[in-house]
């Protein structure tokens, strides 16, 4: 934790307070150094960038968009911008020039910033958008600034000191633009108030400070990478390395040695077959049995653990040895061993997945929250984590469940309200101020919150059953590490059925593996591989209730993108177009019923 005389009232203060506490300890970096900011360094950026931006004429209350990967530069010129009393945001890369057009019309941004590659979509976008000037960050196509014109842009008389101490903590921070399952996305407004609040709340429990490390390879779109890293790194002065391509977050971690990890699910399934490959392919008997002994040993010990049961000293001992020998080295090799706490977020994790990540001695917190919510509402605490929940609410917030069992919210983390959208605003808060969240939730005696799913994608079968999908999604995805997507279906129906996605690199790796060729469509119907998604089908009902187990389905050749026509950039299924596009998929697995 950064040390302060008093609390920060906005992120301004607190980012001039964290480069004054350490001002030559590294903040910004990649992974090879080839950019590297001290505080000191990122500071002096910051302030020469603001008075650029300024004299492009970003003034207090405007918003300055963003479409830029995973760099050090998206930190530099989103903190120059706040410091401006201006509303930065970030563009999910992958979004198409219609959609993006959607989104700064909303926003009503002036100044653009890119990186060359999005340069063309942006152009295409912002025809009938106020864009007046596209900045790039790493070259100079014609009709754009580099970042050196815009610090020859700088107004000097321009007062840098005086428009940061002028923002004040209702100040617009951000926008989150919403990656919704259906309709155009809702531009989420936060304050420096609402994210100061977050951070208070979420550091009580897991402190940051100068020592730590993390990677920065989520979007900066969704409000978990800006929280999780950038807000955080501001707050605490831990140091962030940036990475810009998220299928290489796993192979970086050796290099980085994070102290502080956060992932969404389908890290943590893609780290789990892995390992479940690598010990699958172990030649020695001896080895192999071990291996597998010293996982069950951390899988019963952590079930215990969450049960909030005693962990018997034959089992403490048979863990210590169990992490001495085996699970020490797989946290090494995979460079998690420095990790003192771990978030899992954004989407459910199946709770046998979590389960064996904390077996391997990974403290693996799950987590809930919104964009709605400035990030995290509620969390496990490290130290007393229950699998299968979403933890407890974090201080200053208060939560409840209506009648029907929708999860309610109040408390200073709320949001300002969707960008000039009042009657979307009044759907979401009511007149007392608690946020309907949409997600039907229980909640114990110990205020640990149980997800059931969301309000509106709940299963209602034939006979009247309720089940939730999410669940359901979540034991297909644990049993088959070949998944890329699962979508149950079964509202209205007699029984459930599946769509299923495999996913490109797994696929690949499990051709290899058996010697098979073809490309992606032709191998989705390898009887090889539909063997082996069957058994995987079977033990994942084996571990499902009667009602819930998938009675038919269907593996698609189509791989599901983020973005695309079945996922938002944050990989959630858009169900309702699910169904439109599959229909004809979907009719045939529910033919000749009696």
């Amino acid at each position: 934790m950064t040390p302060r005389d008093s609390a920060p009232s906005t992120l301004c203060d607190a980012f001039q307070t964290t480069a004054a506490a350490y001002p030559d300890s590294v903040a910004l970096r990649t992974p090879n150094d080839s950019v590297r900011y001290t505080w000191r360094q990122y500071a002096d950026r910051v302030e020469r960038l603001a008075a650029g931006l300024a004299g492009l004429g970003v003034r207090h209350g405007d918003t300055v968009g963003l479409m830029l990967t995973n760099r050090p530069e998206f930190h530099v010129l989103d903190t120059a911008a706040f410091h401006l009393g201006a509303t930065p945001f970030s563009i999910y890369n992958s979004l198409t020039a219609d959609q993006i057009s959607y989104v700064l019309g909303n926003a009503g941004n002036h100044v653009m910033i890119c990186e060359e590659q999005f340069a063309p979509v942006l152009r295409e976008a912002i025809g009938t958008t106020k864009i007046e000037h596209l900045v790039c960050v790493d070259a100079k196509p014609e009709g754009t600034l580099s970042l050196d014109d815009l610090e020859a842009a700088a107004d000097a008389e321009f007062d840098f000191g005086a428009a940061w101490k002028a923002v004040q903590p209702s100040d617009l921070l951000t926008l989150i633009y919403t990656s919704g399952t259906t309709g155009p996305p809702k531009g989420v407004e936060l304050t420096h108030a609402n994210l100061l609040a977050e951070l208070k709340a979420t550091t009580t429990f897991l402190p940051t400070g100068p020592d730590d490390r993390i990677v920065s390879y989520l979007p900066d779109a969704h409000i978990a990478n800006r929280w999780g890293s950038h807000y955080s790194s501001i707050y605490g002065g831990m140091q962030i390395t940036t990475l810009d391509d998220l299928k290489q977050a796993i192979a970086v971690l050796p290099s980085v040695r994070p102290t502080l990890f956060g992932a969404v699910p389908q890290v943590w399934y893609k780290l789990k077959a892995a390992i479940d490959k690598t010990l699958a392919e172990e030649s020695s008997p001896v080895k192999k049995k071990l291996a597998l002994w010293a996982i069950d040993v951390g899988r019963t010990r952590a079930r215990l653990q969450s049960d909030g049961r005693p962990v018997p000293r034959t089992l403490e001992l048979q863990h210590g040895l169990a992490d001495k020998l085996v699970l020490s080295k797989i946290r090494q090799k995979l460079g998690l061993d420095q990790v003192r706490a771990a978030v899992t977020g954004a989407a459910a994790i199946s709770p046998e997945v979590l389960e064996f990540v904390l077996a391997l001695g990974i403290p693996c917190s799950e987590v809930w929250g919104m964009s709605e919510t400035s990030c995290v509402v509620t969390m496990n605490r490290p130290g007393a984590i229950r699998i299968g929940t979403v933890g407890q609410a974090v201080p200053g917030v208060e939560i409840k469940t209506a009648d029907d069992g929708e999860l309610l919210v109040k408390g200073p983390l709320i949001m300002k309200g969707y960008r000039n959208d009042p009657e979307k605003t009044a759907d979401a808060i009511d007149s007392d101020g608690w946020l309907h969240t949409g997600d039907i939730a229980e909640i114990d005696s110990d205020g640990y919150v149980r997800l059931i799913d969301r309000k509106k994608e709940l299963i209602v079968n034939a006979a009247g059953k309720n089940m939730s999908p999410a669940n359901i999604e979540g034991v297909l995805r644990a049993a088959c590490p070949m998944l890329g997507g699962a979508v149950a279906i079964g509202n209205d129906r007699p029984f459930n059925v599946a769509l299923l996605a495999l996913d490109p690199d797994a696929l690949t790796a499990f051709a290899q593996e058996h010697g098979l060729s073809g490309t992606h469509e032709e191998l989705a119907e390898d009887p090889v591989v539909l063997d082996a998604i069957e058994k995987a089908v079977q033990v994942a009902n084996s571990k499902l209730s009667r009602v819930e187990q998938i009675k038919k389905y269907r593996v698609l050749p189509t791989i599901w993108e983020p973005s695309g026509d079945e996922l938002t950039p944050t990989m959630k299924l858009k169900r309702k177009p699910i169904d439109t596009k599959y229909s004809e998929q979907i009719a045939m697995l529910y033919e000749n019923l009696p």
